[in-house]
């Protein structure tokens, strides 16, 4: 039996830096930091959000194949900024790498480029870092920093949503970034890695286009989204409740949709329990839309292969998977 926490991963450990850090500032806890801007009348605020890619990177390496691991490292920060409400402008990027090897430098920017494309942010700059002896031969690490902007009465923080409120699940396009410890842990033989590699490449789906297009149809009709929650590492137990009010949980239908069968797969390689899976990887939803019922037609027409997976109840501010 393999669990995250024996691939090396914490969640629970993790949780508790969160909390302290979120003891420190004010600002620290949702999906992006808000900042608002004094000289815009504080009509307006900043956004950021910072991500990486994890060791999804390792697969990137064994194929060496690195022209998608730049949509990777965009989706994980531009999805984090539609949790606010914001719209993603900027995006910057920390490339480090022991030696430069230049062709592979030329598909990770594309790649990144690419998913600026996606994202509707325009690549600004970034920083390119060679430190001999500090990564291994043919490795390299990528951070990005994205920035976006928000009206302030337009800005989703969850303060909206009441019991009864819908929620409605985009579909992800696999593991996303997220769980990558317990992937490699499960597909420890370099010959299965390889087997599956290509397929878990597939990189994040970014949201941005979608979220616009359905906000702006809601509008129509005089409704819009109440909150949004990107699924990543913790899955949906753990993301659900940050955008809910302390005071509401949610119910969330599993067999409303069916779980990619790539994750079976790795579930029963790895005989990952079926609580650890929930808490480690999206299962397939890799964003939740919160809205009033009357709303939900409308949203499901927008966004092919949106569902309805649960709604908002009373209670503790958990996830309830039934």
């Amino acid at each position: 039996m393999t669990t995250y926490k024996k691939s090396g991963v914490d969640i629970k450990l993790a949780d508790k830096f969160t909390e302290f850090l979120e003891k420190k500032s004010k600002a620290i806890g949702g999906f992006a930091g808000l900042l608002p801007v004094p000289e815009m009348k504080n009509k307006y605020s900043i956004v950021a959000s910072t991500d990486g890619v994890g060791t999804k990177l390792k697969l990137a390496f064994l194929l060496d194949r690195h022209d998608t691991i730049g949509i990777d490292l965009v989706a994980m920060c531009v999805n984090d900024l539609l949790c606010c409400g914001a719209r993603p402008m900027l995006f910057l990027d920390y490339y480090a790498t022991g030696k430069l090897d230049l062709g592979r430098s030329k598909k990770i920017i594309n790649g990144i480029m690419e998913g600026c494309r996606q994202g509707e942010s325009a690549l600004l700059g970034g920083e390119t870092a060679e430190m001999p002896g500090f990564y291994q031969p043919g490795e390299y690490d990528l951070a990005g920093f994205s920035v976006g902007i928000v009206k302030n009465s337009e800005t989703l923080d969850g303060r909206k949503v009441r019991a009864g409120d819908v929620l409605v699940g985009l579909p992800s396009t696999g593991f996303h970034s997220n769980g990558f410890s317990l992937i490699r842990k499960v597909l420890g033989d370099k010959k299965l890695l390889k087997k599956y590699a290509a397929r878990l490449l597939t990189p994040t789906k970014i949201y941005v286009k979608d979220v616009n297009k359905l906000r702006a149809a809601l509008r129509k009709k005089k409704q819009d989204v109440l909150a949004l929650a990107h699924i990543t590492g913790a899955g949906i137990p753990g993301n659900l409740p940050r955008v809910l009010p302390k005071t509401l949980g949610a119910v969330v239908y599993m067999d409303s949709w069916k779980v990619p069968s790539l994750m079976r797969e790795i579930q029963a390689l790895g005989r990952i329990p079926e609580a650890d899976m929930w808490d480690s990887f999206n299962m397939g939803i890799g964003m939740i839309a919160v809205m009033r019922p009357a709303a939900v037609k409308t949203a499901l027409r927008t966004l092919k292969g949106s569902v309805v997976i649960g709604e908002v109840v009373k209670g503790r501010n958990e996830v309830a998977l039934m």
